[in-house]
């Protein structure tokens, strides 16, 4: 973590807070100051304590900008009153309305859609949707994350927001029911463990998978060639996708500058990084995959405002909770 002070008000400078801890964002950062002068003063955390460093602050915080991986957490910003609405053409035209705060309180630069994996050996017909993967057929085969993961309070609430509390309710019970282990550890574990044996059908987020795939993840990439994947329910919403985004916080004393660091996120460099750099997919449509993410191929989105993760999250919560999802 970066905790040298920041100053309140500066010339030619930007104040971020953010939770992404990728080395290769070390680009972006770098290309923004050369082509802006703008100096980039960082404040790298966990997204619950950054928010809390926010709030503590309040009206002398000295942020610009907070960026978080996934939508639920920005909307908890949000709804502390940590935001403000952005005006800008470049943003509206560039983030599609989906990945974008329907005010322009925060905008989405890049995406992972949450997958399923499984062993191509032991698992003959996988599970071609999120429903379908509570089926009974697949008892003591499927691992996940805990159900108070932000990654699978998100699922849990595009799922709830496509079939309604109780449909909701039973696939979590139905899911807890058949599962090879109890939930735990990251989604590299998930992946892991279907190298390892432990499990045969896991949910992660794409680009876990692709580091394996084009780098060195001890005890995933050794076994990778062995693990194969189904983008879900691409016959009806689409496959689940989470953000990581980014908003200009409501005391900004580098307003401008801050709204400029945004419009650079969703430049075509921009998002070639996001893609080339941390193998995710780029927000903005039209710009190319990198050669890792490409063998993933494409596929059809669920098109729901990420807005919906944030505000079912304390609804998915709860469905977790009754049915015991640990």
């Amino acid at each position: 973590m970066l905790a040298a002070p920041l100053s309140a008000a500066a010339d030619g400078e930007l104040n971020l807070y953010s939770s992404r801890h990728y080395d290769t964002d070390e680009r972006l950062y770098s290309d923004f100051e050369e082509q802006t002068g703008i100096k980039i003063n960082r404040i790298e955390d966990k997204g619950d304590k950054l928010i809390e460093r926010m709030k503590a602050e309040g009206a002398n915080s000295p942020a610009d900008v907070l960026l978080t991986v996934d939508a639920g957490r920005i909307w908890r910003a949000d709804q502390a009153g940590l935001l403000q609405p952005v005006d800008s053409e470049i943003l509206d035209a560039r983030v599609p309305e989906a990945l974008s705060h329907p005010n322009g309180h925060w905008f989405g630069f890049s995406q992972r859609a949450r997958v399923i994996f499984f062993h191509k050996e032991r698992v003959e017909e996988p599970p071609l949707t999120y429903e379908a993967l509570a089926d009974p057929k697949y008892k003591g085969k499927v691992c996940t994350r805990s159900g108070s993961n932000i990654y699978m309070l998100s699922l849990m609430s595009s799922i709830i927001e496509a079939a309604g509390e109780d449909a909701a309710k039973s696939w979590s019970e139905c899911l807890y029911a058949i599962r090879a282990r109890d939930p735990q550890g990251g989604d590299t574990d998930q992946l892991r463990g279907i190298v390892s044996g432990e499990c045969d059908i896991v949910i992660s987020n794409t680009y876990y998978y692709v580091r394996g795939l084009v780098g060195d993840v001890k005890g995933l990439t050794p076994g990778i060639s062995s693990i194969g994947w189904v983008f879900p329910n691409q016959n009806d919403r689409g496959t689940h996708v989470n953000i990581s985004v980014g908003g200009v916080a409501a005391n900004a004393p580098n307003k401008e500058n801050a709204i400029k660091f945004l419009e650079y996120l969703a430049s075509e460099n921009a998002q070639e990084y996001f893609s080339n750099g941390n193998n995710e997919y780029p927000a903005v449509p039209g710009v190319g995959l990198s050669s890792g993410v490409a063998q993933l191929g494409l596929f059809r989105a669920d098109d729901v405002n990420m807005s919906v993760f944030g505000e079912r999250q304390p609804q998915a919560q709860n469905v977790y909770d009754s049915v015991g999802y640990k």
